[in-house]
């Protein structure tokens, strides 16, 4: 870099090596197959001295530029390419988009401000442009929900907010907010979500002593409604058939007051022994953790189960606030891959349910083919199972994750 000058904007003065830092977060985003967030949080925890509004800086170009990906290669007039050379155009398009005044460094001198205000002006008619979605994905997404779309997507495009769901074995809302307070951090209670807190403003909250003590995790509104929707008793017994990390099984631990069994399923033994951890720090102590390491290990717990949960893989359209590079790496063949792994999910694991229990089906998806109709081809090939109840949360009437759960009653 030629120029060493920074710039005002407002108070923040970006420097070349944020934005050095912000490139490397992309190429890295779209070449290590990981999500987003684990990239800007590995970049953020390897460089701990940088500030409180450098951190939030990176964190917020990087989202918001996967985000708009597409829209803003349009605006460069240039082909998508991870060429650091290109992507100094589209860190300069994009500062443009937020009414930056470029600084004159040489990185920027191929891109005319003037071209891209005209272009801009012309994505807004064009919705695969103005939104940046693939072609296929919001054909797909208009076939399923029709009219519908143009403000889902509108939603899922807008910054997720930042919520934590209260861990009612070691305390209540009004003390963890009270406490949070203590620490500067200010919260808002949110309306028919009775253990959530939507966090004000951003900030280093695992260092708190409440997150310490374990007195919160971090769970999306919608996230939150799945425990709830399953009528959960203390004293159950309770199968996460792909329990991940186990904010679900966390949360169910907690509506059941810590009594009955939860026994946590999932796939890769290092999210199991992630929620090993959670599960220490929550107070849990009725969890129990297994690797589906075969078929035998489902065999075992047949005609076991007072409630089964299967949050199913899907394509994770309804959490494109959260993880915007889902819709870049997404595609028509793997999609259909997925449809076809819930459905044999849904089969197989059907029959931990007792006869008189419940099996829910989750998935934070907004395609019907990801939800009703995977539902509806289970119940036509198991007639020993009827649905009782089923949800569907859209981003644009809750403002959070979209979410679908159905529940399935075992008759025979």
């Amino acid at each position: 870099m030629s120029n060493k000058k920074t710039f005002d904007k407002g108070k923040f003065r970006l420097h070349p090596n944020l934005v050095k830092a912000c490139i490397q977060g992309l190429q890295q985003t779209f070449n290590e197959g990981k999500h987003a967030d684990s990239i800007v949080n590995n970049l953020l925890k390897s460089n701990p001295k940088w500030g409180s509004s450098d951190r939030k800086f990176i964190a917020e170009t990087i989202y918001d530029i996967v985000r708009w990906w597409r829209k803003l290669w349009f605006l460069t007039g240039e082909e998508p390419s991870l060429n650091t050379k290109n992507l100094w155009d589209l860190c300069a398009v994009y500062f443009i988009t937020k009414d930056m005044s470029l600084p004159d460094w040489e990185e920027f001198e191929r891109i005319d401000e003037t071209k891209v205000l005209e272009r801009e002006a012309k994505s807004y008619g064009v919705r695969v442009i103005r939104e940046s979605i693939p072609d296929w994905l919001d054909a797909l997404a208009y076939e399923e929900l029709g009219d519908r779309w143009d403000k889902e997507i509108e939603e899922l495009n807008r910054q997720a907010h930042f919520i934590i769901r209260t861990n009612t074995i070691k305390t209540n809302r009004k003390e963890l907010q009270r406490e949070l307070q203590n620490d500067n951090t200010a919260t808002s209670i949110i309306d028919n979500h009775p253990d959530a807190l939507l966090v004000e403003e951003r900030k280093r909250i695992f260092t708190t002593e409440p997150f310490q003590n374990g007195w919160f995790e971090v769970q999306d509104a919608s996230s939150q409604k799945v425990a709830y929707f399953m009528d959960l008793r203390p004293g159950m017994r309770v199968i996460d058939a792909c329990a991940g990390g186990g904010g679900k099984s966390l949360h169910m631990a907690a509506i059941m007051q810590n009594k009955g069994r939860i026994i946590s399923l999932d796939i890769f033994e290092w999210k199991l022994k992630e929620l090993k951890r959670r599960a220490k720090r929550a107070g849990v102590s009725v969890v129990e953790t297994r690797l589906i390491d075969s078929s035998k290990v489902i065999k075992k717990l047949a005609d076991t189960a007072d409630r089964v949960l299967i949050d199913a893989p899907c394509s994770g359209l309804g959490i494109l606030k959260r993880n915007p590079d889902i819709k870049w790496k997404l595609s028509i063949e793997s999609l259909e891959n997925i449809k076809r792994e819930q459905a044999k999910i849904l089969s197989d694991y059907s029959v931990m349910v007792k006869k008189g229990g419940k099996l829910i089906y989750a998935t934070c998806s907004i395609l019907p083919s990801e939800n009703e109709k995977i539902v509806d081809h289970f119940l036509a090939e198991h007639p020993n199972f009827n649905k009782v109840k089923e949800n569907r949360v859209m981003p644009s009437d809750s403002g959070f994750d979209g979410f679908y759960m159905a529940m399935l009653e075992k008759i025979g």
